[in-house]
């Protein structure tokens, strides 16, 4: 047995433990597609607060599933959201209604050993301004009036009210109100029942997904039965997440098969034998069976959108096979595959390696999916490459050719194509080409938006706006960030930033702000309060005093009174109000200790673009506070990376230059120039069509060097004899090429349709041009 013949068998093993490796994996059900688009957000460069601060409000919402049930009769809405709920009975292991405590008697109780502490920044105002009459008339009013609002415990607990208005206050956080045992919420036209649920079951995962979506939507038409006008309002992020997921399935499949028939119609079209497009195949899955194994061993999950673009990796894994083939049944028939191999070895080898820099590239992103495309593409390269190399040269026998009647009219074109040289014509289309260049980059906008990496369904962004807008959420991607050494700090801190909130509110800028020093206020707040209450309201002859006289109590009723009222001044503490049922819906705000220091967050509600401005300006001069705006500050690393890239690009270039120069001399730069005046084509090409540039743009660019120099190895190893072999497999790997990345290029997936118009353009330029710069190929050694 030679040499080449062991290298087969033991290629023939490795793919064999792939390929059981594999088996494992998906009959174990290890490998499930991940669905998160978060998950393809940029790492981000920030301190451990912050980093936390987004992981809590994403997991705070990860989870949840809100559904709005309006009619204009509340009757109506209460029997659609019955039959509803009878829908989601019927697989209970699915969801948990999360409808809150709603008798305040049952949450309250915890609050009842602090209230002269817990008062209102209106009430605090009060104490510090109003008269003795004002709040014994108050006083009078909660005792004698059956009218006077929020109860809450006895009168003597809270004869002024103060507790009774800070709990108003809290209830005022959020405009949805219990209602005939259910939650309530309504606009001018419509009144909804709110039906909050908890998923039990992971939200990305797909196997959840599946199962859930189907549900809702058949407890959704149950509801639309028996009240045939009823609205309903659903949002969660699974349901972002399977949209994301179906579609994501979809352009896999799209692209994915049609890009695998495009390519056997080629290599049947060129070759007219079975044989061919098998090796072809073979060499395909091999890369794409390497390249799940290794990504799914290495990052245990591939996200769905890695498999998207892994299904392009089809148009460019053929590429070694094709070239190998258009010689092996080309002029150089006559042969022997030792020596064809050790021919076409160096041209291989270099071809391997430019097109693994272009993909290196997207390695160099902050993006977890993009570090997964970039590493499940170059596995699949390089598998396919070896599976070239040593398996063709034993299993693909050189036989008579019989091209199609179209390859052999592709062949000819090339003694028709224009050769580049010096004079009038080159000279002027050089002129025209820069002309073109210039006007159409000049043409060119940026945009870095973040959004461009997820375009949800209409119907979810319609229904997520409303629902928001109603409910009066807060915005999970702009918040504060406040932070201190201690627990009293971050809440001194929130309370200096809320009276700074508190103008905006004013000039109606924001809607509100949920906070924890909303429900515990500082120590130094909570000392303030009860010095002011005692000084105010329970000083000898103030205010108590004067209420017992209007009442017919003597003194021992006022010290008996006051006594009680002092005993309901013990300190709150963040740690005993998380403890209590009414810090759920707030326990994400609370982030604790992170490293050496303490932090909160401080969220908002009804902010607009317009506000954001002056959202930022509320936290200058105010030590530990912080604006964090999620969508500027990651738009911003796109930016900052697209600029990077194209150094990268730049240095690419460089580097690239360096490796062909050794091998080429003086006739490298033909290699090169051909994806160079392609790339700046393609810019202009998108400038004139009205395209903003953005990180894909580059990121495709990149690519299109790895690719584009591979057409350039292939004019520049040929000989006279062989060239049109080379045109052959340039031409066959661009339209492959082109199917693949052409159909992501139909992608819904702004990003990925951005890369695949590029890659499209590119090698479509590349295709046309490297044959202009052909020159006589270095001697063959």
């Amino acid at each position: 047995m030679n040499q080449r013949v062991l290298l087969a068998w033991v290629w023939a093993l490795v793919v064999c433990l792939l390929l059981a490796y594999s088996a494992h994996r998906w009959l174990g059900g290890r490998i499930a597609p991940n669905t998160d688009i978060l998950a393809l957000l940029p790492i981000q460069e920030r301190d451990p607060a912050l980093q936390q601060a987004f992981t809590r409000l994403v997991d705070s919402a990860q989870q949840r599933l809100i559904v709005l049930l309006g009619t204009d009769d509340w009757a109506q809405a209460n029997h659609a959201a019955d039959a509803y709920d009878r829908v989601l009975e019927q697989d209970p292991g699915l969801l948990q209604s999360a409808n809150p405590i709603t008798d305040y008697r049952d949450w309250l109780t915890s609050f009842q050993p602090h209230r002269l502490n817990l008062i209102t920044p209106q009430s605090e105002t009060d104490l510090r301004s109003q008269p003795t009459q004002y709040w014994t008339d108050i006083a009078l009013a909660k005792l004698y009036s059956p009218f006077v609002g929020l109860q809450v415990g006895a009168w003597r607990d809270d004869p002024f009210g103060l507790f009774g208005r800070w709990v108003q206050a809290r209830a005022q956080e959020t405009p949805v109100r219990p209602r005939d045992g259910r939650l309530s919420v309504s606009d001018d036209h419509l009144q909804y029942v709110v039906m909050p649920f908890t998923l039990r079951v992971p939200a990305f995962s797909m196997k959840s997904q599946r199962a859930v979506i189907p549900l809702l939507e058949q407890a959704s038409q149950a509801a639309k039965k028996t009240a045939p006008l009823v609205e309903v309002l659903v949002a969660g992020v699974i349901l972002h997440a399977a949209a994301a997921g179906d579609q994501a399935r979809q352009e896999m499949s799209t692209i994915g098969i049609g890009s695998s028939i495009g390519i056997v119609l080629l290599i049947w079209v060129t070759f007219q034998r079975v044989s061919p497009v098998a090796m072809i195949l073979l060499s395909v899955v091999v890369g794409c069976l390497a390249a799940l194994s290794v990504c799914s061993w290495l990052f245990g999950q591939l996200h769905i959108l890695t498999l998207v673009f892994g299904a392009s990796l089809v148009g460019v894994a053929q590429d070694y096979g094709i070239y190998f083939l258009c010689h092996r049944f080309g002029v150089d028939a006559q042969l022997d595959s030792g020596q064809l191999l050790r021919r076409l070895l160096p041209g291989l080898v270099l071809t391997l390696v430019t097109t693994v820099i272009g993909y290196f590239g997207l390695a160099l992103t902050p993006f977890p999916g993009l570090r997964q495309m970039a590493v499940f593409s170059t596995v699949g390269l390089i598998f396919a490459w070896l599976t070239v190399v040593f398996w063709f040269p034993i299993l693909v026998y050189p036989s008579a050719s019989t091209s199609a009647p179209f390859v052999q009219w592709y062949s000819n074109r090339l003694a028709r194509w224009p050769v580049l040289c010096v004079n009038r014509s080159t000279l002027l289309a050089a002129v025209l080409f820069i002309a073109f260049s210039i006007f159409g980059v000049w043409q060119l906008g940026i945009n870095d938006d973040i959004r461009l990496l997820h375009n949800p369904p209409k119907n979810l962004i319609d229904d997520q706006i409303k629902l928001s807008r109603l409910l009066d959420t807060p915005s999970p991607v702009q918040f504060y960030i406040v932070r201190g050494t201690t627990p009293e700090m971050v809440l001194q801190r929130e309370e200096m930033l809320k009276q700074r909130l508190d103008q905006l509110i004013e000039k109606r800028l924001i809607n509100g702000y949920q906070a924890v020093s909303n429900w515990v206020p500082s120590l130094r707040a909570q000392t303030t309060h009860r010095q002011l209450v005692e000084r105010s309201l329970l000083n000898e002859g103030g205010p108590l005093a004067a209420l017992a006289l209007r009442i017919g109590e003597n003194g021992g009723w006022v010290a008996a009174t006051r006594q009680q009222l002092l005993t309901s001044a013990s300190t709150l503490t963040p740690d005993d109000f998380l403890k209590t049922a009414a810090s759920e819906p707030w326990r994400h705000l609370w982030l604790g200790q992170v490293e050496d220091g303490y932090s909160s967050i401080v969220s908002l509600r009804g902010l607009n673009k317009t506000s954001l401005p002056e959202l930022q300006s509320a936290a200058a001069g105010l030590e530990g506070v912080r604006w964090v705006d999620q969508v500027h500050e990651i738009s911003s690393v796109l930016s900052r990376y697209r600029k990077y890239m194209s150094w990268v690009i730049l240095l690419s270039y460089i580097a690239v230059y360096c490796l062909l120069y050794p091998r080429y001399r003086s006739s490298a730069w033909r290699v090169l120039a051909p994806t160079a005046l392609a790339s700046v084509a393609t810019l202009a090409l998108l400038g004139i069509a009205g395209h903003s540039l953005q990180l894909f743009h580059m990121l495709a660019l990149m690519l299109i060097l790895g690719i584009g120099v591979d057409y350039g190895i292939f004019f520049q190893e040929s000989s006279t004899q062989t060239r049109q072999a080379a045109w052959l497999a340039v031409g066959l790997s661009a339209l492959s090429t082109l199917l693949s990345f052409g159909l992501l290029g139909l992608s819904k997936t702004p990003a990925l349709q951005a890369f695949g118009i590029t890659m499209s353009i590119g090698i479509a330029a590349v295709w046309l041009i490297v044959p202009c710069l052909r020159y006589d190929p270095i001697p063959t050694k």
